[in-house]
Formats: C-alpha cells, structure tokens, sequence
C-alpha cells in the first residue's frame, strides 16, 4: 500500500524566509526519482532548482508558479511504496512509520535500515541525510492514551499531513500545530491567551526587534501562515503597547489606500531583499559619506599601456579594485563589521570585495573571494564571470553573500557622484562617478584632465573622519599616480 509523503519547502540557506515559484519541472502523476529537481524557486539570493528527498508519484502540487511561499510551506505530496508495477520507487513495507510496539532489535534495525534507503542523500538545508521526520505510531480507537486526550464523541484529531488510518501522537494532539511551527525556528503555533514553548517568528530580524524592545512573544498573536509572528505582528504591537492597548490584540487593519488607477508591485524577491537590506542598513549603521574629485588621467593611460603590451585585457574594476584592497591593508578598520550583541568591532583578515551589479532582475552584489591576493588580471577574469552569471541569474547564494567591503563603480549611469548606502553588516562602500574630460590644473598649469568623483560611506562607529578620510585620500593619490602601489607590491 502507498504512503503519501509530503515535501515541504526546505530551508535554503542563508537566512532566507520565503522562496517564489518559477517553475514546476513536474506534474501531478508524474514519477519522480529520489533527489531529481521537481521545482524552480527565486530567492532574493538566486535562482535554485529543489531536489525532492522522496521517489514515487507525484500526487499533488501546492502553489501556482508565481506564488512565493515561506519555508516550511507544503511544495508536493509523493505517493512511495506503491503497488507493483506502478514503476514508483518507494520504500519497504517496514518502513511506512507503521511500527509494532514490540519487536525483536533486529526488526528495529531492520527497519531503520530499509527507512534510511528512502531518503535523499543530497544535503538542502532542512532535509537530506539528517533522515525522515519522526514516525507515527498507529492508535486503536481503545487506546487509552486517545481516550485521555480526545473528548468522548468526537474523532480524534490529526495533524496535516498524517495519513489515513493513523492518529496523531498525544503530543501532536495537545498542540495540533506543533508540527507546522516547528519548521519555522521550532515554534508552536498560538494557542488560546498565547504561546506555549517557543515561539514561530519569521526571521531572526523579528525577533531581535521584539527582544530589543521589551516585548513578550508570548503575547503577540501572528497573522502568518498557522500564526506565523510577522514584522507587522511586532511593530503593531509595540504601537499598542505605547497607546495601553493590549499586545494579544489582533493587528490593527492598514488605512484604506486611495489612489487611483496605481499599479501594485508586490516588495518581494530580489527587490524586497534589497528593500530590507537597504532599510536595516539605515536604521542600525550611523553612516557618514566624504568624498574627493581625483585626476584619473595617469591611471587611464596606465591601463592602455598594460592592455597594448598584449595578453588579457585588464578592466578599469580590476585596478580600482587592486587599489581598494591595498587601502584596507594600510586602513584595516574599515574592513570590518559590528557585533551589535557583544558591542564589539570584529577586524576581518581577508578583503572580500562586493561590487555592485545591475542586473535585469534588479541590483545584487557579487562577491570576489579573496580579493587582495589576486592579480588584476584574475580580478578581471572574476568580475567578468560574476557579471555574467548575475545577468543570466545563475549566481548561487555563495557568490552573493560573505563581502568584507564593497566597491560601487556607479559612473556606468552616467553619475559623478552618490551617497551610497553601505551594504551591512559591512563597514564601507567606495563609490566611483563617471571619469570625464573636465578643466583641471596640473603642474601649474590649466590643463584638461580625466577627472573622476570618488564617495566615502563609512560606518562610523568603526572609526573616525580621520581614518576614512586617510583611506579615500590614498586611494585618490593611487588613481592619480598608480605608481604608488608599487610601494605596497
């Protein structure tokens, strides 16, 4: 006899919530093996196919492709075991999480064995070699432990996704949602008057908010999906707490939206990554922005003269970056980040440069590895690789996450100068305008130059205006005479 599995949307890594639908590389009826890519989902990271853990036939898909779902959230159900002939791999009749409550060692171990072979050996986050979820023992009707826990008259309960024929623990029946929450953070759903155990919340952010503020989980009840803690949840509760209305009170309803004939663009993906990133990055970093005009007609020509001398050609980013990183050696404190918790600056030993990107799916910020021990050329060969992948949409979280320090070449817009907003938890950005011909004096006299604009931003709670102004001034000495690094070489 078949059993129905169900998949959910595991964790994808990096901290990411929610995942959209691009794709279903299968349908229902369809026979999947184990691990074979049966969706497409956009994160804010990346685009990513998702393995299913289980084989056998697909018996249903939840969501229409378009939707984005949270982690956790039901992606298909597989039907394993089947009949003979059905051609569906599935496991023994042993594993089917039907298990006697006696039983010899041998048939337990027996039937671990024979239940490990259903399961994927490629490691997602959240699902993989860790093994199937808890099995469910089967109850009589006469069971005593379901006449203690299920009112006289009434079925016992079960929780989503158990199976016919088979009742939920007394655990899963005391909190029925148990099994739900415990995806998201190992979070029980509301109960009535509040929480029991720990609590679901969105994402760490959320509940550093609640925790920075004083508010008692406990006692805020989630509008998300099987009472899910939302930031909404949390901020409307902090304005009832200030107006002495209680924090268990539904959240209040939004005021109505007049506009006429606007068009609604849901914050999400990419986009909302950004938007949240961008709005974390102003409310927690107190940022300061300086910046200097250079003469880059010495660093043009220096590239001209590298590129006619033969061999790959070596991009403008390539050396800004080069300069950047010897920057970071002589000022290492803006390679850094902040740990809030522990009111500490953390000095960062390798310089990952980020650079700034924009993509037809809006801005990411790829991360060169290990950037101050390349030699222009590899930086040329990576940001060509990086910038190809982003436009194709096949960087993976890895090439998008780890920077130390970012490096924004916005004169691309056609732009001399910015304020840009750091990337956090970063410490810094460098901005870079537009290099155009403009009226400069140079050796006393009036010359035209190639003159370039260059931005600071800086965290200042890792240093002073001293310490950044030293930086963008060696750097604006290094684009005016690139022989400076050969002191550092």
């Amino acid at each position: 006899m078949a059993q129905v599995l169900e998949f959910k949307l595991p964790d994808l890594g990096e901290g990411l919530t929610e995942a959209e639908i691009v794709r279903w590389l299968v349908n229902v009826g369809d026979v999947v093996a184990i691990d074979q890519p049966v969706v497409e989902v956009e994160t804010a990271k990346a685009m990513v196919e998702v393995p299913c853990p289980y084989g056998g036939v697909v018996t249903a898909r939840f969501g229409d492709e378009g939707t984005e779902l949270p982690v956790g959230a039901p992606l298909l159900t597989v039907a394993v075991g089947g009949a003979e002939g059905s051609g569906a791999p599935g496991p023994s009749a042993t594993s089917t999480g039907t298990h006697a409550s006696t039983g010899s060692a041998a048939s337990a171990g027996s039937a671990a064995d024979a239940e490990s072979s259903e399961y994927s050996g490629n490691v997602l986050v959240g699902y993989g070699t860790a093994g199937p979820t808890a099995r469910r023992r089967r109850v009589r009707r006469d069971d005593p432990a379901v006449a203690t826990t299920t009112p006289a008259g009434t079925k016992p309960v079960r929780t989503a996704g158990a199976q016919p024929g088979t009742s939920a623990s007394p655990a899963s029946l005391a909190s029925p949602a148990s099994s739900a929450g415990s995806v998201r953070g190992n979070g029980a759903s509301p109960a009535a008057g509040g929480h029991e155990g720990p609590v679901p919340v969105i994402s760490p952010l959320v509940r550093k908010l609640a925790r920075e503020r004083g508010l008692d989980l406990r006692k805020v009840r989630g509008s998300g999906p099987e009472g899910l803690i939302l930031r909404a949840d949390v901020e409307s509760a902090l304005a009832a707490a200030t107006t002495g209305a209680g924090v268990d009170a539904a959240p209040a309803a939004a005021p109505p939206v007049t506009a006429v004939g606007g068009e609604r663009i849901p914050l999400r993906g990419v986009r909302g990554a950004v938007a949240d990133k961008l709005s974390r990055s102003r409310t927690e970093i107190p940022d300061a922005t300086c910046w200097v005009d250079a003469d880059a007609t010495e660093l043009m020509a220096a590239r001209a003269a590298m590129n006619a001398a033969g061999g790959p050609k070596i991009s403008l980013l390539a050396l800004l970056a080069r300069i950047c990183v010897h920057a970071l050696a002589r000022f290492p404190e803006l390679n850094s980040t902040v740990d809030t918790a522990a009111r500490e600056i953390v000095r960062l030993p390798s310089v990952h440069l980020g650079f700034a990107a924009q993509t037809p799916r809006g801005l990411v910020v790829p991360v060169v590895r290990d950037a101050g021990t390349r030699t222009a050329e590899s930086l040329t060969e990576e940001f060509a690789r990086l910038t190809e992948s982003a436009r194709q949409g096949t960087l993976t979280p890895a090439d998008l996450t780890g920077g130390t320090f970012t490096l924004n070449n916005y004169g691309v817009f056609g732009v001399d100068g910015s304020t840009p907003i750091i990337n956090h938890p970063e410490a810094a950005m460098l901005g870079v305008g537009r290099i155009i011909p403009k009226p400069w004096v140079h050796q006393g006299e009036l010359a035209v130059r190639q003159v370039v604009q260059l931005s600071l931003t800086f965290d200042h709670r890792v240093c002073d205006g001293g310490t950044a102004g030293g930086f963008l001034r060696y750097v604006a000495d290094c684009v005016e005479q690139p022989a400076v690094l050969l002191r550092t070489v």
